[in-house]
């Protein structure tokens, strides 16, 4: 006659997180449609920016240690390729020595100045505009990327060195050349 042995036992075991941790980091994001004079899309591009040291110091003034703060602008203007070397988190509107503007001493130019960056409520952690920003070329180059200027000093007249660089970014497919009688619309979204 065989026997069985019946024999039972259990095991368990618990995971944890030591600790608990968040982290926010800005991040921001452009998108560029350039149509040509009778509206058909040339190109599109979307792309990531820097969101510079002295434009994170200043979100967070105004949001931790700010009172009845109004912010100035924010402003948004275009990256010419004219002595192009780089984009920095360490530029600033007064020193950004890898970079220049486009608008009026660097080509391409367009109408009016810089565009006022209009603004849907904040959701899900990410504020977007409203609207697009939109550029009518005046006289043909070629485009690097976008940058947002606002702040205490900042104005749309391009060129301007005053205010508080908070973005600036590159297309990422390369360089795009615009023409005379083309429209360029920027988006952008900023993440927390």
């Amino acid at each position: 006659m065989e026997q069985l042995n019946v024999v039972s036992f259990t095991d368990a075991a618990v995971i944890r997180g030591s600790s608990m941790s968040e982290q926010a980091k800005a991040g921001g994001r452009y998108h560029v449609e350039c149509f040509d004079r009778d509206g058909k899309l040339k190109w599109v591009e979307e792309f990531d920016n820097v969101v510079t040291t002295v434009g994170k110091n200043a979100m967070l003034d105004a949001a931790l240690a700010g009172s009845a703060y109004t912010v100035t602008g924010p402003y948004i203007g275009l990256i010419s390729s004219v002595s192009f070397s780089a984009v920095a988190a360490g530029d600033t509107m007064a020193s950004h020595s890898g970079w220049t503007e486009a608008g009026i001493t660097n080509a391409p130019t367009y109408s009016a100045g810089r565009k006022t960056a209009s603004w849907a409520a904040a959701s899900g952690g990410s504020k977007a505009l409203s609207s697009n920003a939109s550029y009518a070329v005046t006289g043909s180059g070629t485009v690097k990327g976008c940058f947002m200027v606002y702040g205490t000093g900042a104005v749309s007249t391009v060129d301007n060195t005053a205010g508080t660089l908070l973005s600036a970014g590159l297309f990422t497919g390369g360089d795009k050349v615009v023409s005379n009688g083309d429209t360029l619309n920027v988006s952008y979204s900023l993440a927390l």
